[in-house]
């Protein structure tokens, strides 16, 4: 029987998110986020990378790493340049400010690992960070059924029974758009019996027996 506190996608999830929130809290006094540093880390190992890579690499929107890259930027730790050979291509790089802080948090992070998997071997680490790169990719064959689910839900919108048991509720409140509601002007209620249209969209007169005074507003 499923039980959610004992799904693996549920149990790694909790390691990953306990782990993060420890080493954020750690380099917080550093000026650094979490995802600043795996920025960092990521540039230290291989530079002139695309946002694109830096997505892929830190499992980041490319959206939110636009951002996270600008405020970077902002404060010295990276660079952003068009490559000699591509100018189209912006390539990102650490500054010498960000290499040397990475380098002082890498250590942090080095001893956060340590202390999580203090119980097992050497091998035992190894093989598990083996298994976990398994899992990422075959979580790839996941993506066509998304894909096929999304096809089809879009397909029965579109579907003619669909359509045709939409239109009722449409003309409906259509009605309920095009049909002038009560206006009130201090203690009076305006009907929308009392007020005309004149021959011109858009313009309204009050009904020659209401009250002096107290007619409404034209719509806006």
């Amino acid at each position: 029987m499923y039980r959610l506190s004992n799904s693996f996608p549920y149990l790694l999830n909790r390691v990953g998110v306990r782990m993060g929130e420890l080493f954020s809290r750690r380099i917080a006094p550093f000026g650094v986020t979490l995802p600043m540093y795996r920025v960092m880390a990521a540039l230290r190992e291989s530079g002139d990378q695309r946002l694109s890579d830096l997505s892929t690499v830190t499992t980041t929107e490319i959206s939110t790493l636009s951002r996270l890259v600008g405020d970077m930027k902002r404060k010295g730790l990276v660079t952003r340049s068009r490559l000699e050979d591509n100018g189209r291509t912006v390539a990102i790089n650490l500054t010498s400010r960000g290499r040397l802080l990475v380098e002082e948090l890498m250590p942090i992070a080095v001893h956060f690992e340590d202390v999580a998997v203090a119980n097992y071997s050497e091998a035992e680490v190894s093989r598990l960070k083996i298994v976990f790169r398994e899992i990422y990719q075959s979580l790839g064959s996941i993506e066509p059924e998304i894909e096929a689910t999304k096809a089809s839900v879009k397909s029965k919108r579109k579907s003619p029974a669909n359509r045709a048991r939409s239109m009722p509720r449409a003309k409906e409140l259509a009605a309920r758009v095009l049909t002038p509601p009560a206006r009130r002007r201090g203690s009076a209620t305006l009907r929308p019996e009392a007020i005309v249209a004149c021959g011109r969209a858009g313009r309204w007169t009050p009904a020659p027996e209401w009250p002096s005074g107290r007619y409404p507003s034209p719509p806006r």
